[in-house]
């Protein structure tokens, strides 16, 4: 490990106390797993926000065309900054990262962003023992109502088929002695998961409705 090596100090947001040394040339900030080195989980984030790069002069802070915008101290990035000590970078908004020179003493804790693993795992999956749901594999935060889940259950036992309103309301049901469910409250229901999906990746669409047939599941991966 370079502990020579500028350091990057996440002061909020979901990784807020995580710490980064900078032991790499190029380093894309974003909230899409498998393309951003530095990932933050943040609704704001775009799937590939901004970038690091090493140069001569020092390491530069880009803009990748973010729909919230990247700040350096305060001012919006427009163009390469030249990063220097002690510089404030915030992401959207909503995420403040410090980014600390060379000549500073990397603290134990530092993890180097050459080692860090990119998740794999994209989409949404299931933990039934749990009755968890994980988008992106970051935990859905409230869990889904027990409806919802059915529901999504249903939905991705059928990936990439479609499923009538007559299923969905037997499978959402369930064993339980519950009267018909309405086309009102299906929809409703397919609104909402639809919803809770896109608070952690609004980028997909994952329910798909087959006009005059049903709603069909497509995965990301």
């Amino acid at each position: 490990m370079n502990q020579n090596a500028p350091l990057l100090i996440v002061e909020n947001g979901q990784m807020a106390g995580q710490r980064w040394l900078m032991d790499t040339d190029v380093l894309i900030i974003g909230r899409e797993p498998g393309v951003a080195d530095l990932l933050l989980p943040e609704r704001q984030v775009s799937r590939r926000h901004a970038k690091l790069e090493r140069t001569p002069e020092g390491f530069v802070l880009t803009d990748l065309g973010s729909k919230n915008g990247t700040f350096l101290n305060g001012k919006e990035v427009k163009s390469p900054q030249l990063l220097r000590d002690g510089d404030e970078i915030q992401i959207a908004l909503c995420v403040k990262i410090i980014f600390v020179g060379s000549d500073a003493t990397a603290p134990l804790n530092a993890k180097p962003i050459s080692k860090t693993m990119r998740p794999v795992v994209r989409g949404v999956r299931l933990d039934r023992q749990r009755r968890s749901v994980y988008v992106a594999e970051q935990e859905l935060n409230p869990p889904l109502s027990a409806q919802q889940f059915r529901l999504l259950e249903l939905l991705l036992e059928r990936e990439g088929k479609v499923v009538t309103r007559d299923e969905i309301c037997r499978h959402v049901r369930g064993e339980e002695p519950l009267p018909a469910i309405t086309d009102q409250a299906v929809d409703a229901l397919v609104r909402r998961l639809r919803e809770r999906i896109a608070e952690i990746d609004p980028e997909h669409a994952y329910i798909v409705t087959v006009r005059g047939h049903g709603i069909r599941f497509e995965n990301r991966y």
